[in-house]
């Protein structure tokens, strides 16, 4: 009976020893086929917790600048390139099948990315691959199985345990610190070309990019948001002068890009961009529960609207019940 009982525990010890040892995460790297995207440090932080070694997949046509920064990054294993004209314009399509083929070949128990619009394209394709559950929106991980996310416009926070074998995730960068250097990563191919299928269905065309020298709304230290009481797009001008008298980007509420005063990757909000800035400027915007899931995390949230019963003083650290037509120009004046 105890030699048993000795055994059974030396065996439920061994398992989980040899199960933490295998522990492996592939980490999907967004980038612009020149630089790293900041999501995927942030996403490099996540892994951490989950413990094992750490891969990052860099797919693109010219990633050499890319896979030498990313060898570089704390926590960095290896790097799996794959490099070729199949993968311009980072299609879902043919990306999935690459990261799934690259998921068997170095038997990775998480999948991983930041969360982005590509992310949000990609890893559902690679969950449906592999037959299990994404988990997206990830603020917290307790363990290499146990996540912690918001539901309902972030007004809940969810706990919840995955039973696949292969868990598919998502990070949202706010939650995260980004990587930083100190790393030594090695750089390994991929897959051998042509074992995986590539995708088919979608071809890259081309694309139009606005040039825009403000600082970029994931990483800014200040945001400055216009909405709907804007009430055009020639009025979002001064939105735009008071960014650049700050050094802020420029975000805007669902309101405003359905309206057509400011494109869509402007938006702010559950359906669009997710930030925490030291400041957080909120013009004309009336603070649906939508808007604040995307910007409430923020250090500071100021806010200036008309209405002293709107919702976005409930969450602003500092507020002023003014025509914003007078208080922006004045700002704008002031500001040196």
């Amino acid at each position: 009976m105890i030699l048993n009982n000795i055994l059974r525990y030396s065996k439920n010890v061994g398992s989980k020893v040899n199960g933490h040892r295998l522990q492996s995460t592939l980490i999907i790297a967004e980038h612009d086929n020149e630089k790293l995207a900041a999501v995927t440090r942030n996403a490099l932080t996540a892994a951490k917790k989950l413990g094992g070694e750490v891969s990052v997949l860099v797919a693109g046509t010219k990633i050499g600048s890319v896979v030498e920064e990313v060898t570089k990054v704390s926590g960095v294993t290896k790097v799996l390139k794959a490099e070729g004209e199949e993968f311009k314009g980072f299609l879902p399509e043919v990306l999935a099948p690459l990261v799934l083929a690259t998921q068997k070949r170095i038997n990775a128990t998480h999948v991983l990315a930041g969360s982005s619009a590509q992310s949000k394209s990609l890893l559902p394709r690679v969950a449906a691959l592999l037959d299990v559950s994404p988990v997206t929106d990830v603020i917290d991980i307790k363990s290499p199985d146990t996540f912690v996310r918001t539901i309902y416009a972030g007004n809940a926070i969810l706990t919840l345990k995955s039973l696949d074998a292969v868990k598919v995730l998502t990070v949202r960068s706010t939650s995260f610190e980004a990587a930083a250097d100190g790393g030594s990563g090695s750089i390994e191919d991929a897959v051998p070309a042509g074992s995986y299928e590539k995708g088919s269905g979608s071809e890259w065309i081309s694309q139009e990019l606005t040039k825009n020298d403000r600082p970029d709304l994931a990483s800014a230290k200040i945001v400055v948001s216009g909405g709907r009481g804007v009430k055009s797009a020639e009025n979002f001008k001064m939105i735009y002068d008071l960014a650049d008298k700050m050094g802020a980007g420029v975000g805007a509420s669902r309101a405003a890009v359905d309206a057509g005063f400011v494109p869509n990757d402007m938006q702010i909000g559950q359906t669009g961009k997710i930030v925490a800035p030291e400041l957080y400027l909120a013009i004309g915007i009336s603070g649906a529960i939508q808007h604040l899931a995307g910007m409430k995390d923020s250090k500071t949230i100021a806010a200036i609207n008309k209405d002293p019963d709107a919702p976005i003083f409930q969450v602003a650290d500092f507020g002023l019940v003014a025509d914003l037509f007078k208080a922006v120009p004045e700002m704008i004046e002031k500001i040196k």
